[in-house]
């Protein structure tokens, strides 16, 4: 249901137009008629409210005309889409009867409306926000006469919004002409994609300054100031007419921008002059009133609470293979989503051609696009049948396929925020290439884009590192100091758990935080939060994490998927559960997640082959200059890292292959306790530090500290 609902060309209050079945004359001129609506959209409100608020809306082209046509019976069927309205027809003025006579079977004459009690607008607030503000188009969402508000008086009147609009001084006539239209118009009525309210108003004449006056068996017709709405449906209220004067039952104004709601039809005896006319508003359905996501509050508080968001997701169907997607509006919707709310899929993904078949090629991504469980909401926001700003829902992070649409225009402007729960479908919890690179467009178009991380229990947001192609999830609460950190990192062994070494990586950490009091430099003073990541697996990356979060400092990883596939050529390494801020990676771009560690300050404990490699990588970025030269720390005895790096350092030294770039060695320093590596970071943030191109060389390939 949710999809056809999507697709509805009518507004769910709303029917189509009815044509006319039956048609007979009655003993006192009048007509019976009996009108069949079909076409009705299963999400009509008037299958599910009271039978007593459904309202037979006539054709204002008719009533304008003299004519009035009021329901005496509606039935509905829901399974069929259709309802039979037997409608009393009556001339209200001679011009009315004449028109009556012209009236025929096929004759579109109105439709139904639901005068839903709770979509009825209460509060003045609902409607003055929207003076001022646009639709897409750039056509205003609320106006009377231009940007005027004056003319419009707002007051509640038993528990209901009421606007009384002010009448202009004068009425509308007929040029005799008219006479020789009704027939024309009367078979135009047979075709509802016909405009016929132009055509009337050709015939009309203003008589500036006439009286206002309702009499008896005449038709009043009066004009106020156009009044322009595309976010509710607005209804004249009878019973707040002055005594004796009625309006017709062409009582409904459609959202429109064009000049609809500005000509009103009155009827029977009174000797007050009319001077306004009072009209009740009825909400569109949420996703199709133009609401700016600013204005709803309760969403917006909704999605401050983790517990909202999960019970939401866990409103989804529990199918794992389903892929799913809901669009959320407003924060009655977020907190009472049902099953069937959601969207499901089980997209199937083929080989594509490539471009060697550029026409197949293009099919096959469109077919895969469109059946994805988000492109039916993505469609409606492009088609302008999703018109209020709202938040995207997604079981499975949105195939980087969606990039078009997602940041296309229309899209972008609507979709404030996206959640998903599950990175991937066929690699669980580890973003492609493609993903990550969607990650950083749909940020730079401002799209926030929210992990609901069941492993932490934590509602995570993709966060850019200032000045970096890349990012992590982090929790809300750290985004800040995530933005303005100085990172310092742990490379090590997944095998060993890293001994003694956590004592002194615990005084390290704290030892820095301390030195931030007395210190003034751009990578760290007394502002500077401070953020520790590693490649968060099980031995050394595991106790740095463990220490960071314990210290009261940011914990980050960037996990790559060792998960066996096939036959397992490396050590499984499971996520730790010390780490608070993250990224995922699959096998095939490791080379890409070490370059994206991104540290300030490297800490090096005992590793084996990772961490020969993350070694060179950072030697690597100091030499090119990807990086400044910023101290390199290598715990442990001095002995076992001559063993691992001088021997190397030492054959490219003789070979002349470094030539240029010996200095990088006094890049490195061997410290055993955390005191000497706080005497060399020191040293750097106070500028004594020889270090960089014009400093010494070290033949060992590192500076040991004693």
């Amino acid at each position: 249901m949710q999809e056809s609902y999507l697709y509805s060309s009518h507004f769910d209050l709303a029917t189509p137009d009815g044509f006319i079945k039956t048609l007979r004359t009655l003993a006192d001129g009048t007509n019976e008629a009996l009108v069949h609506i079909e076409k009705i959209s299963p999400a009509f409100r008037g299958y599910k409210i009271d039978p007593e608020h459904l309202f037979f809306n006539f054709k204002s082209t008719l009533a304008q005309l003299g004519v009035n046509g009021i329901a005496k019976e509606i039935h509905l069927d829901s399974m069929a889409g259709v309802a039979e309205v037997a409608v009393h027809l009556a001339g209200i003025d001679p011009l009315g009867k004449e028109m009556l006579s012209h009236l025929h079977e096929g004759a579109f004459i109105g439709k139904l409306f639901a005068k839903d009690p709770e979509r009825c607008v209460r509060s003045p607030d609902y409607l003055v926000r929207m003076f001022g503000r646009c639709d897409r188009q750039g056509r205003p969402l609320l106006s009377l006469g231009g940007e005027n508000r004056e003319n419009l008086v707002l007051e509640t009147v038993k528990g209901r919004l009421v606007a009384f609009l002010r009448l202009q001084e004068g009425r509308l006539e007929y040029e005799e002409s008219v006479h020789g239209f009704l027939p024309v118009l009367g078979k135009a009525l047979a075709h509802p994609e016909l405009s016929l309210r132009p055509l009337v108003q050709l015939q009309q004449i203003w008589k500036k300054g006439a009286k206002r006056l309702v009499e008896q068996d005449k038709m009043l017709l009066v004009r106020t100031e156009p009044l322009h709405i595309r976010t509710v449906f607005g209804r004249v209220v009878e019973d707040l007419l002055p005594e004796g004067v009625h309006h017709t039952s062409a009582a409904i104004l459609d959202p429109s921008t064009r000049a609809s709601g500005d000509v009103y039809e009155l009827f029977g005896s009174s000797k007050e002059e009319l001077t306004q006319i009072p009209l009740e508003f009825y909400t569109l359905e949420p996703h199709r009133e133009h609401v700016f996501f600013v204005d709803r509050d309760q969403l917006q508080s909704s999605l401050e609470q983790p517990s909202a968001i999960f019970r939401a997701f866990d409103t989804a169907p529990k199918a794992p293979e389903l892929h799913t997607a809901v669009f959320v509006v407003k924060g009655t919707q977020l907190l009472n989503l049902q099953e069937s709310d959601w969207i499901s899929r089980q997209p199937v993904k083929s080989a594509f051609p490539g471009l060697i078949h550029p026409g197949r090629q293009a099919l096959m991504v469109e077919r895969y696009i469109e059946q994805q469980p988000s492109y039916p909401f993505l469609k409606s926001i492009e088609n302008g049948l999703i018109t209020s700003e709202g938040i995207l829902f997604v079981r499975y992070f949105p195939s980087p396929l969606l990039k078009k649409m997602l940041i296309g225009d229309t899209v972008q402007r609507n979709l404030k925020a996206l959640y998903f729960e599950k990175p991937s479908f066929s690699a669980g919890n580890f973003f492609s290439h493609e993903d990550r690179s969607m990650l950083l467009d749909l940020a730079k178009f401002a799209i926030p884009v929210f992990w609901a991380d069941r492993e932490s229990g934590e509602i995570l947001q993709y966060v850019p590192k200032p000045e970096k192609d890349c990012g992590m999830f982090v929790p809300l609460s750290l985004v800040g100091a995530f933005l303005k950190a100085t990172y310092f990192g742990v490379y090590g062994s997944n095998l060993k758990a890293g001994g003694d070494f956590e004592q002194e990586l615990t005084a390290l950490l704290q030892g820095i935080k301390e030195m931030r009091k007395t210190v003034d430099h751009p990578l760290l003073s007394e502002k500077t939060p401070i953020a520790l990541v590693t490649g968060g697996g099980p031995g050394v990356m595991e106790m740095a994490n463990r220490v960071a979060k314990t210290s009261g400092i940011l914990s980050c990883a960037n996990i790559v998927d060792f998960h066996a596939k096939g036959e397992a050529v490396v050590n499984e390494q499971k996520q730790n559960p010390y780490i608070e801020a993250k990224m995922t990676y699959r096998i095939d771009r490791l080379v890409e997640r070490q370059a994206e560690f991104n540290l300030d300050f490297p800490i090096f404990l005992m590793g084996g082959i990772g961490t020969d490699f993350e070694y060179t990588l950072e030697e690597v970025r100091r030499k090119v200059g990807s990086t400044q030269a910023t101290p390199i720390i290598l715990f442990g005895d001095p002995r076992y890292w001559k063993e691992k790096i001088t021997s190397r350092f030492q054959c490219n030294l003789a070979s002349g292959t470094i030539a240029g770039s010996e200095w990088v060695s006094n890049c490195f320093f061997c410290v055993q306790k955390a005191d000497a590596a706080l005497k060399i970071y020191r040293d750097f943030f106070s500028g004594k530090l020889n270090i960089g191109k014009d400093g010494p060389i070290y033949n060992d390939g590192f500076v040991p500290i004693p």
